[in-house]
């Protein structure tokens, strides 16, 4: 036999004997959370500094929304894992800000708020009452104000719908609820000139921008996909954090079981998602973020009863497992991330080696999946 041909049958025989990764099945836990550990030891081994601020095409402080929501995974690991170092690189964080967000307690913007998400969840764990009492400020005055349009952009319900829910509950202040409902509302039916969300697609444009006339090149519209990942972790976020009967739950269960009905059949076949929900060829490729917030929601939707475990678990499963063995590097690096921005075209090319503006919010996404999908099993 020649050699050639000795190789060849040698590793047939090997692909027959080994045996493969069903990448319709989730991995054992350990394997999940070693993932999870691996990624997040990568990031707080090159960022020790939690207050050092972060530089790219200008310096910024380090609690802005991409670091937030970094904060907001480690968060998730931490309530998977309960190491004291977690905790511990998180209060830190935000005694490093004085727990204040970047434009001061009169901002309204969702973007500096998202940071108290995190800050709320460390004044649970220790009730310090400066932990939570710049947030609460920026968010009373926004209670007591008639202003409902400020969540012109769909990244915005993902960064303070869930500050306005954890104080409804805290708080046992119905207040809450209601005004994030009203501005939430405005932003799916007004912004824009008839809303952001398209009921006929399930999905939402990310602004005013990309609502009609605007299309992609194959005529299709605009549904960029970390974009409506957001609103899923938004939707998800409201419904895990809620009372069962608070108000307008309904509305945003309908809303989020319509998007996941949308989503299940736009995954690609490697188990990604497109930056381009409904267009493949505009900058179609692999993209980490989406895929994780999709992935995230739809494992907490199974969990949580609102979603049928023979159709969702193979698409988890799918996305998941493309994640941890393609996207994770040997150190812990995160590839296939899509830069900041708002479209397709932004970051682009997104690549393994490919180095986004802003690493950390790509972490914090695959962490919220991560700790999903470790729940299931």
């Amino acid at each position: 036999m020649k050699k050639t041909h000795l190789i060849t049958s040698l590793f047939i025989s090997l692909l027959l004997i080994t045996p493969t990764v069903d990448a319709q099945k989730l991995p054992a836990k350990k394997e999940i959370l070693a993932k999870m550990t691996l990624a997040n030891d990568y990031f707080m081994a090159k960022w020790p500094d939690t207050g050092k601020e972060i530089v790219t095409n200008k310096t910024r402080p380090s609690h802005i929304w991409t670091r937030a929501v970094y904060y907001e995974g480690l968060m998730a690991l931490y309530e998977t894992d309960k190491q004291k170092r977690y905790y511990d690189y998180a209060v830190d964080w935000g005694m490093k800000h004085n727990w204040g967000m970047r434009s001061g307690i009169k901002t309204r913007n969702a973007d500096d708020q998202c940071c108290g998400q995190t800050y709320i969840d460390l004044y649970l764990i220790d009730k310090q009452p400066q932990r939570i009492h710049d947030i609460k400020a920026s968010i009373d005055s926004m209670v007591a104000s008639p202003k409902v349009d400020d969540w012109n952009w769909i990244d915005a319900l993902q960064m303070a719908m869930p500050v306005f829910a954890k104080l409804g509950v805290i708080y046992k202040n119905p207040a809450y609820f209601e005004k994030m409902y009203q501005i939430y509302m405005y932003s799916k039916t007004k912004h824009g000139g008839q809303g952001l969300y398209n009921p006929k697609d399930g999905l939402w444009w990310r602004d005013k921008d990309f609502v009609p006339p605007y299309k992609e090149p194959n005529g299709e519209d605009c549904y960029w996909s970390r974009g409506n990942g957001w609103v899923v972790a938004a939707l998800v976020k409201v419904l895990d954090i809620m009372p069962k009967d608070a108000p307008h739950r309904a509305e945003y269960e309908q809303t989020y079981l319509a998007m996941m009905k949308a989503l299940a059949p736009l995954q690609r076949p490697d188990g990604y998602w497109n930056v381009s929900l409904h267009d493949p060829t505009n900058f179609g490729g692999k993209e980490m973020t989406g895929t994780a917030l999709f992935v995230y929601g739809m494992a907490w939707g199974m969990r949580n009863g609102l979603l049928d475990k023979k159709v969702y678990a193979p698409i988890v499963a799918k996305g998941w497992n493309a994640m941890a063995t393609e996207s994770v590097d040997t150190d812990g690096r995160l590839g296939w991330v899509q830069g900041t921005g708002k479209e397709p075209k932004e970051g682009q090319p997104v690549t393994f080696t490919s180095k986004p503006d802003f690493e950390d919010y790509g972490l914090g996404c695959f962490l919220l999946a991560g700790a999903e999908v470790y729940k299931l099993k």
